[in-house]
């Protein structure tokens, strides 16, 4: 349960601008030079899916990599005891403060329907953690997650799991987006329950099929997911550029298997563009 309720939030992060030279279709990429003894890959995950089989590019890239790297360490037997801290919202405020009474019976309707509970029960948990305890019913299927997997791989390599990032610091993002922004997406979700989300995740999961990691940095310019559209800057591009010096410390120690969401991959702020503005030579691993 732990690990599931990390994947909402991982899949929160990862539901840019346009502008950049479009990549080609992969979600492996090989990283290699700038002073690298060895290669090391970045692998782009669906945090939930109906499938989570790796290919075997996957896995021969997991066989010549000694450590895995997710966006967060996953395998950190603190970690939810982490993220519970900062689910709540500051300030004593209550998802009533922040809506219509119309508004909160429609949010209100949706958790029964969905969660078998009422929003009532959960008033001071900050919007987009609401929001994200509902991705599984927007699948038709047993949810299954990359990351899990990957884990799976590297206990049974007797390798180490890392994050490129804190809990605090993933956190922090859903302080800097306001709530009222963050409710939007919420009671939009309501109005039609979850019609939309499950249209656009159903499209967004093709994609990944496809490996079209350019067009799912178009999907993040839909202004029905508001939160989204109007803070790309939080969710991808400042944790990309965050991440670039990350990655090459480990790379230079040792060959590493990076795993963050497809999203962080392309565009002009994408970690591939990045990492080859840094001086390395970042080519895709195609089928």
């Amino acid at each position: 349960m732990k690990r599931i309720f990390l994947l909402f939030t991982l899949t929160a992060l990862c539901i840019t601008n346009f502008n950049a030279q479009q990549l080609e279709n992969s979600t492996l990429w090989k990283i290699e030079g700038n002073g690298l003894d060895k290669p090391s890959y970045l692998f782009g995950t669906i945090h939930i899916t109906c499938d989570a089989t790796l290919d075997d590019d996957v896995k021969k890239a997991l066989d010549e990599t000694s450590l895995v790297v997710l966006e967060l360490d996953m395998d950190d037997p603190n970690m939810q005891a982490e993220m519970m801290k900062s689910m709540y919202m500051s300030d004593n405020k209550t998802i009533q403060d922040l809506v219509s009474p119309e508004d909160f019976a429609s949010i209100d309707s949706l958790f029964i329907k969905n969660m078998g509970m009422s929003v009532k029960m959960l008033q001071n948990v900050k919007p987009f953690f609401l929001t994200a305890s509902l991705y599984p019913k927007l699948l038709d299927c047993p949810m299954q997650s990359f990351e899990s997997e990957l884990i799976k791989v590297a206990k049974a390599q007797n390798e180490e799991v890392m994050g490129l990032e804190s809990i605090d610091d993933q956190m922090q993002i859903f302080e800097d987006i306001p709530y009222e922004v963050q409710i939007k997406d919420l009671v939009r979700s309501a109005k039609d329950n979850l019609a939309y989300d499950k249209a656009t995740f159903t499209k967004l999961l093709e994609m990944y099929k496809s490996e079209d990691i350019n067009a799912m940095i178009d999907m993040m310019n839909d202004e029905n997911y508001t939160s989204i559209a109007q803070y790309q800057d939080k969710l991808l591009d400042n944790r990309n550029k965050n991440w670039i010096p990350i990655i090459a410390d480990y790379a230079k120690k040792q060959p590493t298997f990076f795993g963050v969401g497809a999203a962080h991959l392309a565009g002009e702020n994408g970690v591939v563009n990045l990492l080859r503005s840094a001086g390395y030579n970042v080519t895709a691993v195609l089928n």
